[in-house]
């Protein structure tokens, strides 16, 4: 595959302009023949001749006009380039996110609130599991990511940024007083992707032999929602059971209708702010990430 050299390409673009060999040569401090030498090798590569030659003049073929102009977008796009390398604003810029459904939905309204402040930031967000974070900050679709799975230190860079607390929602008039593997399995399970990994993270750390005894996938499934601001829905409306982030009930409409579990302190586990392993983020992510670690705080 030939390659068009930049600097035949400068010179073809400044023959252009000039109109003239000798005043080309002049401009960039070559000599005529010099400058004819980089035109025939440009059109060798390019595979097409680019100027007709006439009467010590000249005049643009189709093809050539064509390499014109990809030299001049391509000397405006190092322009560009060189400008915006020497540029790390700390108030506009993209910011790629990667979180789970419940970050995203406690996150979302704070990061839009910043952007309202400094219209200059773009803020995408994706909720996603764990393992999908980790794999779209490693192709760089994501510069951050917030997981509750701890990061390889091979691969990623990454600080604790706050806790998730897990809690057991029950319908707000289900009977408390009867023992727990019995109004579990009354009421029948609300699932959803995330409800095996919180149940065995609570399981774990709750130390509670109780707990430990339940068979989760012995229980009756009485719905199934892989949308985390609809999983309480059922249990508002008397349905199952289910595990959830705390702060998922605090955001959800119907709360009053909900009673959490009281089981066991909150089960806690620690939120990782993870990116790139020695890549350095732009300025521009220092507010966002104080956003994230002060709205996280709702979280604990």
């Amino acid at each position: 595959m030939n390659v068009l050299n930049p600097i035949w390409l400068n010179t073809f673009k400044t023959l252009v302009e000039m109109g003239h060999f000798t005043r080309t040569a002049e401009v960039l401090n070559m000599t005529q023949p010099g400058v004819s030498q980089h035109i025939n090798k440009l059109e060798s590569a390019c595979g097409y001749p680019l100027i007709r030659r006439f009467n010590k003049q000249f005049e643009l073929t189709v093809h050539g006009l064509k390499v014109y102009q990809y030299a001049l977008k391509r000397m405006e796009e190092e322009s560009k380039l060189l400008q915006d390398l020497g540029r790390d604003e700390p108030f506009s810029g993209r910011c790629t996110i990667g979180c789970s459904g419940t970050f995203a939905w406690l996150l979302y309204p704070q990061l839009l609130s910043l952007q309202s402040e400094y219209p200059g930031l773009s803020i995408e967000l994706e909720a996603t599991p764990n393992q999908r974070i980790f794999e779209q900050i490693q192709n760089g679709t994501f510069d951050i990511g917030l997981v509750t799975k701890k990061p390889n230190p091979k691969y990623f860079d990454s600080k604790v940024i706050g806790v998730e607390s897990l809690v057991f929602v029950v319908p707000k008039l289900v009977d408390t007083a009867l023992p727990l593997d019995q109004v579990l399995s009354g009421l029948g399970v609300i699932r959803h992707p995330d409800l095996a990994h919180y149940f065995q993270t609570y399981v774990e750390k709750s130390d509670l032999s109780l707990l430990s005894k339940i068979d989760l996938d012995g229980i009756s499934t009485q719905s199934y929602i892989n949308q985390i601001h609809q999983i309480l829905v059922p249990i508002s409306k008397g349905i199952g059971f289910t595990v959830v982030p705390k702060c998922c009930v605090s955001l959800f409409p119907e709360r009053d209708e909900l009673q959490v579990l009281d089981i066991e302190k909150n089960v806690k586990e620690p939120v990782y702010l993870v990116s790139k392993r020695h890549s350095q983020l732009a300025r521009r992510y220092e507010r966002v990430v104080k956003v994230i670690e002060d709205t996280l705080k709702q979280c604990e």
